[in-house]
C-alpha cells in the first residue's frame, strides 16, 4: 500500500513531494519522508529543491491540522481514548509540547498527529508553526543533502545510521530547546527578583 501510495506521488515529482507534505500535516497516514527518499534517489542533485518543496508543503499543512485538532479534535481524542488519558496528556503536552512537537517533526512519526493534538489541547498556533519550521527543516534538509552531498549512495547512510543521524539531531534540538528555557527561567527570575 506505502509503495502504491508513494509511486503515484512520485510520478508527479517536486508537486508530488508538496502535496505528500501537505497532507502528512494534516490527515495522511503515511510520512512524506518516503516520497522524499524516493525522489531524492531519481535525482540526488535535486535533493535540496525537494527538501524545500517537503518543507514548505508541511508548512502550509500544519494551520489545517491544527484547525481541525481545534474543531474535532478533542472530541474524537475523547472517543478513542478515557477522559482521564485526554485530560493527562492534555496537561502534559501543554507542559512539554515544545519538546514533543520538535520530536515529532523530525521523526517519521505521522506530524498529523502532532497538529491535531496541538489544536485539540489549545496549544499556542505559533509556537506549534515555530518549533515545527525547526524540526521539519532539520527532518527534510538533513535527507536532502544527504542526498545532494552522497547522491543514492546516501539511501545506504540513511538506511544504516537514520536512527543515530536523528537521535543526534533530535539532542542537538533538545539542548537548544533546554538552554533556551533555562535562560528564559533564569531571566524571569531575576526580573522577579528586581520587583
Amino acid at each position: 500500500m506505502v509503495d502504491v501510495i508513494v509511486n503515484f506521488l512520485k510520478e508527479f515529482g517536486a508537486w508530488g513531494m508538496f502535496f505528500h507534505s501537505f497532507v502528512d500535516a494534516v490527515i495522511f497516514p503515511i510520512p512524506a519522508f518516503f516520497t522524499q527518499l524516493s525522489l531524492s534517489m531519481i535525482d540526488p542533485s535535486n535533493a535540496i529543491w525537494l527538501a524545500t518543496v517537503g518543507f514548505i508543503g508541511c508548512l502550509l499543512g500544519t494551520p489545517i491540522g491544527y484547525w481541525i485538532g481545534r474543531v474535532a479534535g478533542r472530541s474524537f481524542l475523547g472517543k478513542i481514548l478515557k477522559k482521564n488519558w485526554v485530560d493527562s496528556a492534555t496537561k502534559m503536552f501543554n507542559r512539554h509540547g515544545e519538546a514533543a512537537i520538535l520530536l515529532g517533526a523530525f521523526t517519521p512519526i505521522p506530524f498529523k498527529i502532532f497538529t491535531i493534538l496541538s489544536g485539540a489541547t489549545n496549544y499556542s498556533l505559533w509556537k506549534l508553526l515555530g518549533y515545527a519550521a525547526i524540526g521539519r527543516a532539520a527532518k527534510f534538509y538533513v535527507v536532502g543533502v544527504l542526498f545532494y552531498v552522497y547522491g543514492t549512495l546516501a539511501d545506504k547512510v540513511i538506511d544504516q545510521y537514520f536512527t543515530l543521524i536523528f537521535l543526534g539531531i533530535f539532542i542537538v534540538l533538545a539542548s537548544g530547546w533546554f538552554l533556551i528555557r533555562k535562560l528564559r527561567t533564569k531571566k524571569d527570575n531575576q526580573i522577579k527578583a528586581g520587583a
